[in-house]
């Protein structure tokens, strides 16, 4: 007999959520160990339950479907359905980079085909890593379609909490590895599952510079900037933190943002 499949849902729309809760429990095999109402909420609930599968509504309000996907420790995400009303820029990256998603309303026959692919993939654990590489690049895919309005806020976590934190109070990101390292105004610093070039493409372009290939920077947090041997720049921010601009950045600081 196949193990029950542990699934938690998350929609911020309770009768949404409702509907799909009533969808899974027509099935056998399935156990819905949790609903969230928001983002921040399935966060919490997927690491402490570890489910199976997380049906997670792609368009929800402050930390979305991808934000929740962003903000799970890469060892405690489960298998991922995206939920959407159509979406034609969604479907097409979910398509290309084979991911699951369900439309609204969600037709059971359809969220069957979802629970059996679920079964499958458990079954060749070989895919798992390979899941998350394909849904980052979904993410991405999907954001570059759809152009979306810029970030004012990005969820970040603390220790088991999740901050909405305001770009404006940004002083710089810095790609580190897998990570990017974000240091506030006041020194605060937190860590986010982003490429930076993603990231990039959502903020302001008149608020944030490139000072090299892995550091941007806040406009208006730039305090000094100090030329160097060899015509590049040091960049002092008002938080006393110093970032080097390469060769490159550096002449378009000094066209562009120094006009000299």
């Amino acid at each position: 007999m196949t193990a029950k499949l542990r699934v938690v849902i998350a929609d911020d729309e309770r009768p949404a959520r409702s509907f799909l809760a009533a969808l899974l429990r027509y099935f056998d095999d399935v156990e819905i160990v949790g609903e969230a109402q928001n983002g921040s909420e399935a966060v919490e609930i997927i690491e402490r339950e570890k489910p199976d599968l997380a049906l997670l509504d792609l368009q929800m309000p402050e930390v979305d479907g991808l934000g929740v996907v962003r903000l799970l420790r890469k060892n405690m995400t489960p298998l991922i359905a995206f939920v959407t009303a159509y979406d034609e820029y969604a479907v097409r990256a979910f398509e290309v980079n084979a991911v699951d998603y369900l439309l609204k309303p969600v037709d059971r026959a359809r969220l069957r085909e979802t629970l059996n692919r679920a079964h499958e993939r458990l079954e060749r654990e070989d895919l798992r890593a390979d899941e998350i590489v394909h849904m980052r690049a979904a993410a991405a895919d999907y954001e570059a379609a759809t152009l979306a309005a810029y970030l004012e806020r990005i969820p970040v976590r603390e220790r088991n909490e999740i901050i909405l934190l305001a770009v404006r109070d940004i002083a710089s990101v810095v790609a580190d590895g897998e990570l990017l390292r974000i240091t506030t105004a006041s020194s605060e610093r937190y860590s986010i599952n982003y490429r930076l070039k993603e990231l990039e493409t959502r903020l302001d372009p008149a608020m944030f510079v490139r000072l090299s290939r892995g550091t941007l920077v806040n406009i208006d947090m730039i305090a000094r900037v100090s030329p160097m041997p060899g015509g590049t720049f040091v960049v002092t921010l008002n938080n006393n933190q110093q970032l080097h601009a390469s060769r490159l950045q550096s002449r378009v600081l000094r066209e562009g943002l120094l006009n000299i």
